[in-house]
């Protein structure tokens, strides 16, 4: 009887059915003619068979690409504007990228973002463990106003590996210009501070993000504990909030964590422990690297992981935070604060940077980084380089595409190399 309720009135399927009964009739006459024209080797009536097989062919295909349409609109909604050749496409795309290595980034800021929308070209499984310390902007404030965690760099992260539509994205990235109270807010902080609230749970108004904007991997946060960044400078001044810190414009002589003892979420050791690859950074290195490695227990299941792990460096200095660094003094902050093994390589940019765009970083006191790389060899670290260089929107940015093909492929050397 159940077949039956494919007649009922409304579902748009029984016209289908139909064609298809339609087109199969015309084959079968086909079929009969085919047997009266071998005995009879009638030209015209050869041609005629010819002619109603494509027409019955053309009619079941059109039947069965309908009743499928049919079923992807009621079982996948979010394709229903969509091709089935595009669906069939994305699907097998999907299947060959859930295949692919299981990779960890940790990091925060436009930084992790950007190397997220490059690594998801290659891979499903994805985890992006974000930082929570955000102080300023439209996150400092929900941070204080709602006392939550800052939502900015996890909305980054989760639009950064949306495969929703273009509008999705950019409606999440959009930031009110005006309004009493709105202005300065991206309405994508705005949409995870409602579902935290309205779900009485921010991981979970991070998992209802992801599905709004389909994300290949996931996105979960450090801690779910309300830490802040305390920075001691070389003068032995001390500063509290990620902001302050690096507004201050003093060198910096280490940071840490308040509480010190804070836990990191199961789900972020789970997937450092099943990792392939972790990757820390770009982005920068005292209040976006770093926060993440304070938390001891992320610390230590990255020092446990067999996976490959390595450091992108920033291609220039941030006024207030790295002046002066060289490649060789980032990785020793990040060693000093850390542990000499948690990591097996550094990434470095080797592209030139245009002139105009030295000369705009001159007037912010940033400069290129220098690149010491015999210093770095020499401490038993690889060195991973590549021109990587992208200008977006006035500023030097790492290319995402080309930055994660060149860590894959020499992720897949090295793992060729330790299988031979």
């Amino acid at each position: 009887m159940n077949f039956f309720k494919w007649l009922y009135p409304g579902i748009g399927i029984k016209r289908w059915i139909t064609l298809c009964v339609l087109g199969l009739g015309f084959i079968v006459f086909v079929a009969l003619a085919a047997v009266k024209t071998i005995s009879k080797s009638s030209i015209l009536l050869a041609a005629f068979a010819t002619a109603s097989l494509i027409f019955g062919i053309f009619l079941v295909y059109m039947a069965i690409k309908n009743m499928l349409r049919i079923f992807v609109r009621a079982l996948m909604p979010a394709y229903r504007d969509d091709q089935l050749v595009d669906i069939v496409h994305q699907k097998k795309q999907s299947d060959s990228l859930s295949r692919g290595p299981r990779v960890v980034a940790v990091g925060g800021g436009t930084g992790l973002s950007t190397l997220l929308s490059g690594i998801k070209l290659y891979t499903s499984n994805i985890t992006a463990i974000v930082t929570v310390t955000d102080t300023g902007g439209s996150s400092g404030r929900l941070r204080d106003e709602m006392d939550m965690l800052p939502p900015g760099d996890i909305r980054n992260c989760l639009v950064a590996l949306a495969d929703a539509g273009p509008l999705i994205r950019d409606l999440f990235q959009y930031r009110f210009e005006v309004g009493e109270g709105l202005k300065g807010h991206s309405f994508g902080n705005l949409f995870i501070t409602a579902l935290s609230k309205v779900t009485g749970d921010f991981e979970k108004a991070i998992a209802e993000s992801s599905r709004v904007l389909a994300i290949r991997g996931r996105v979960i946060p450090s801690t779910l504990d309300k830490v802040t960044l305390v920075g001691e400078f070389i003068d032995g001044t001390q500063e509290e909030g990620e902001t302050r810190i690096t507004e201050t414009d003093k060198p910096l002589k280490n940071i840490r964590l308040k509480p010190d003892n804070c836990r990191a979420r199961p789900e972020a050791l789970d997937a450092i422990e099943s990792a392939d690859l972790i990757i820390f950074g770009p982005g920068s290195l005292y209040t976006s690297v770093l926060p993440n490695l304070l938390i001891r227990d992320i610390c230590d299941a990255i020092l446990r992981s067999d996976a490959y792990k390595v450091y992108i460096q920033n291609v220039m200095t941030q006024p207030g935070e790295t002046n002066n660094l060289s490649a060789w003094d980032h990785l020793r902050v990040l060693l000093e604060h850390t542990d000499p093994r948690i990591l097996n390589a550094c990434f470095v940019n080797s592209a030139e940077i245009p002139a105009e765009m030295l000369e705009k970083y001159k007037e912010k006191e940033a400069e290129p980084v220098v690149l010491d790389l015999d210093e770095i060899r020499s401490k038993g670290y690889e060195v991973i380089e590549g021109e990587i260089l992208k200008v977006i929107e006035g500023q030097v940015r790492h290319d995402p595409a080309v930055l994660a093909q060149l860590i894959f492929e020499h992720y897949d050397r090295v793992t060729k190399a330790v299988k031979v």
